[in-house]
């Protein structure tokens, strides 16, 4: 089988490439999700929060995620849903597994939109006991919303940011008060305004620059123990439910096994501004690579990378090559992480960092071989557990022949 775009993943993202690309594009476009329905982590997240920059009006998850589905089959694209993609047999190859069987798709562009996963308790390295009632916000919000089943009555969120706050909500829908959230940072990561109204669903303390040392319990969860990690001071904190939110890494594995350039950062593919990856025709797109911005910025991406993947099925353009864009502490990550001759401008205008300090209207300098090629200053602050965003125009200057660029924090 053969299609002109193979889309990997039907979440926000994948969907609105979908979208966009299905009318333009002489050939099928293929979306292919593994979950049995399309919509990603929205069709979960039974409350208001989404649509603001793409649908320009303020819905549900659930909503959200059925007008994605419908406007891109409306469109034309075709989705498979319980369909695996599972490797590659070429560059731009499919190996796909299914309830139908087993076959491969050739594509003769595709978009990986796999998005990005919370880590869980294991992988946090948190230590204790192994009761039942310990969560990743996803996890959570399949069991309330999806399978509608009970979940406990007091429970701690670990994490303060954005996602923390979804946890909130849907623990209060399922009658489960939080009774403490656990952050490692001076201050709650979120946006105020979802912050601010979101203390008065709390049945206790936001404990910052705290961590969780131990979970505690034997069939079910009983208690957490929480150190400060400024006088290590350690309290007890009675709860029957623990969820672990935030901690995001990509869904990287595909990109890993295409045998991609790979940012250490991230951990998802190193993309220039028209998000192409090193290999010719595949383009990432969404919480892939940059884990994790809100769905509809997502969703952004997709419609940004529409035009860049007509302009590869007409002509053909080679993988890029230019500089790297690397990070300088505190910020942790940035992307896109190439300037190429040609890469245009990135999606929405924005480089986006990941940073490991609050710091209010930060300036930021760019510089490349001993010279700065960028100032920039924003009215916004950088904060952890958040996109920060700082004007492309940073680095749009840099010499695509010159060494790599390095953005940090203007002294």
């Amino acid at each position: 089988m053969r299609v002109a775009v193979a889309v990997i993943g039907g979440g926000p993202s994948g969907l609105t490439a979908a979208a966009a690309l299905a009318p333009i594009v002489d050939g099928e476009v293929l979306v292919l999700e593994r979950e049995a329905h399309t919509g990603g982590i929205p069709r979960h997240s039974d409350h208001l929060g989404y649509g603001m920059r793409d649908l320009k009006r303020f819905v549900s998850g659930p909503t959200y995620a059925r007008t994605l589905t419908d406007t891109a089959r409306d469109a034309g694209a075709r989705l498979e849903t319980e369909a695996m993609v599972t490797g590659w047999a070429g560059e731009r190859t499919l190996k796909i597994t299914s309830p139908r069987g087993r076959r491969t798709v050739e594509a003769d562009a595709v978009v990986l939109a796999t998005g990005a996963r919370e880590r869980p308790r294991p992988a946090r390295l948190i230590p204790g006991d192994r009761p039942d009632g310990v969560y990743t916000t996803g996890q959570l919000q399949n069991l309330v919303h999806v399978q509608h089943a009970a979940v406990g009555r007091r429970a701690v969120v670990v994490g303060a940011e954005l996602v923390s706050w979804s946890a909130v909500l849907t623990l209060r829908e399922s009658g489960c008060a939080t009774v403490a959230m656990v952050s490692a940072y001076p201050h709650s990561e979120s946006y105020a305004a979802f912050r601010i109204p979101g203390r008065a669903l709390l049945r206790g303390p936001i404990l910052t620059r705290s961590r969780v040392v131990s979970i505690d319990g034997k069939a079910r969860v009983r208690s957490v123990t929480v150190e400060n990690l400024d006088t290590g001071a350690r309290t007890t904190v009675d709860c029957d439910t623990v969820v672990t939110t935030g901690d995001w890494i990509p869904d990287h594995e595909l990109a890993r096994t295409a045998g991609l350039v790979m940012d250490a950062a991230t951990r998802g593919p190193v993309v220039d501004a028209s998000l192409r990856t090193s290999t010719p025709g595949v383009f990432a797109v969404g919480n892939l690579v940059h884990p994790v911005d809100t769905a509809d910025a997502a969703a952004l991406d997709g419609r940004h990378v529409a035009p860049r993947v007509v302009e590869w099925l007409a002509g053909g353009r080679p993988a890029p090559t230019g500089v790297r864009v690397r990070a300088r502490a505190p910020m942790r990550w940035v992307t896109p992480q190439l300037v190429t001759p040609g890469g245009g401008v990135a999606p929405r205008g924005d480089l986006l960092f990941w940073v490991d300090e609050y710091h209010r209207a930060p300036r930021l300098r760019a510089e490349q071989d001993g010279r700065t090629v960028g100032t920039a200053r924003t009215p916004w602050p950088a904060a952890p557990g958040r996109i920060y965003r700082a004007p492309w125009s940073l680095v749009a200057d840099a010499d695509p022949t010159g060494g790599d660029v390095t953005v940090g924090l203007a002294v």
